[in-house]
Parts: C-alpha cells; sequence; structure tokens
C-alpha cells in the first residue's frame, strides 16, 4: 500500500474546515475543494455581498481566474504543475446562469492540457463562492 503525505500550501487559501490541500499517494496528487479565495484573506474575489453576508452579485469570470490561480499555487506548493492536471471536478452553483463564461475561461487556461474534466451544479458551496474545483495531478 502507498504512502499518503499530507500537504499544506503555504500560497493556496487557508482551508476552511479540517483537511489539507491536498495528499499525495504514489506519483497522483489529490486537491482537496479549491475556490477562489485568496490566502490571508476573508475576501472572495468578484463577490459583492451586503451587510448580512448575503451575495448581492458575483463575477465568475473574475472567480475563475482566481480558483485556477489558487490550483496553479497548490500544485506547485506540492511538486506539480498545471500541466501535471489529469482529471478536473468543477462545481457550479448557477450552471444556467455561470456556464458559458466559465467555460470560455477553462478553454484559455486549458488550451494545451486537457485533463478529463466534470461540471456539476451544486445548491451552495461552503462559502459564498460560485465556483470550486477538486483535482488529481501527477507529481
Amino acid at each position: 500500500m502507498n504512502k499518503s503525505e499530507k500537504i499544506d500550501s503555504a500560497q493556496g487559501p487557508e482551508p476552511v474546515g479540517a483537511y489539507p490541500h491536498a495528499r499525495r499517494v504514489g506519483n497522483l496528487l489529490f486537491l482537496s475543494g479549491v475556490g477562489p479565495r485568496k490566502r490571508g484573506s476573508k475576501d472572495i474575489p468578484g463577490v459583492t455581498l451586503d451587510a448580512s453576508g448575503k451575495v448581492i452579485s458575483h463575477d465568475i469570470e473574475a472567480q475563475c481566474r482566481s480558483v485556477f490561480e489558487n490550483v496553479r499555487l497548490i500544485l506547485e506548493d506540492a511538486g506539480s504543475s498545471w500541466e501535471k492536471l489529469v482529471d478536473v471536478t468543477v462545481f457550479l452553483t448557477d450552471m444556467q446562469r455561470d456556464f458559458a463564461i466559465y467555460n470560455r475561461v477553462y478553454a484559455e487556461y486549458f488550451k494545451d492540457n486537457q485533463p478529463c474534466r466534470t461540471t456539476v451544479q451544486v445548491t451552495a458551496l461552503p462559502t459564498p463562492i460560485a465556483i470550486e474545483l477538486k483535482c488529481i495531478a501527477t507529481v
């Protein structure tokens, strides 16, 4: 059996629960769900909240670019890279509104490397974000 190594990224956003940024098993790297929040901040790029914390509006393009950057940072801290992604699961909170924009931005970032991809709509995510990625890469 392969030993599992926990990876905590110095650059990725702080986890919102009791989980690592990633786990390495053999030559595979499994990332926990990654959102668009920036390290050291509770602010979410592209999200406007009212005084009670309810989302007033969100910019899915800004969130996509931020979450892709966070994935890249975590991959690099774990000894992998964007080009080594082999599978990406994407969670969107509003497929009808956001899919076309997300799909366009995704195509920019994955022009050369095209990992397997699944995109699903979910009712909500743990924080007021509109996108989260779950990834598998090689090391």
